[in-house]
């Protein structure tokens, strides 16, 4: 396993310490791993997958991902949540073509009808997915704490003051980082973000 560099200061400094504790299998390290982002990778995984029992067990497997890559991450490269939305997203995808695999070779033995109702399902997730991908590629370009603030509040269920507290960043500070995101984000869209 790639071994990560010595802790660096400030906010990225903790994520890689706590990374670092995670690739060494640190009980704590793991706990609060999950603590941190089991909310927001349930939310994202619940809003992808087809069941809510679905949506349970991939979010154990991408905490078990998380857990075995985490002597990968690179505090340099990324903030600990865009990284863990990453790899989210990429176990989602992966899972999704799996499933829709599963589907269609099921579908061939099955009757039309019974298969209708699945079918005009299947768009509508794969847009959502779709759109999901195209955010969190705009929201990658975001500097990092109006990045932060995005993926916290919109996408972990944060509030501002939360945020505020855990960044150890004063209230109007947060605020003024999600509204100068949403205007980048509206900006580079060219329509106006629906959240």
């Amino acid at each position: 396993m790639a071994q990560l560099k010595p802790q660096t200061s400030g906010r990225n400094g903790a994520d890689a310490s706590l990374m670092r504790r995670v690739a060494e299998n640190d009980p704590g390290a793991i706990t609060e791993l999950y603590d941190r982002f089991g909310t927001l990778v349930y939310r994202m995984a619940f809003q992808t997958m087809p069941s809510k029992a679905d949506a349970e067990d991939a979010v154990q497997e991408i905490f078990v991902r998380l857990w075995r890559t985490a002597g990968r991450y690179d505090d340099e490269r990324s903030a600990l949540v865009t990284w863990v939305m990453l790899i989210s997203r990429r176990h989602l995808v992966d899972r999704l073509r799996r499933t829709r695999a599963r589907v269609k070779a099921a579908s061939l033995d099955q009757a039309a009808s019974a298969v209708a109702p699945e079918a005009s399902e299947e768009p509508s997730r794969l847009d959502q997915d779709e759109r999901m991908v195209i955010l969190m590629k705009r929201i990658s370009t975001l500097p990092d704490l109006q990045k932060t603030v995005v993926i916290r509040s919109y996408l972990g269920g944060q509030t501002l003051r939360q945020i505020g507290e855990e960044l150890n960043t004063p209230l109007g500070t947060i605020k003024s980082a999600l509204s100068r995101a949403l205007v980048r984000l509206r900006e580079r869209s060219g329509e106006e973000l629906v959240v």
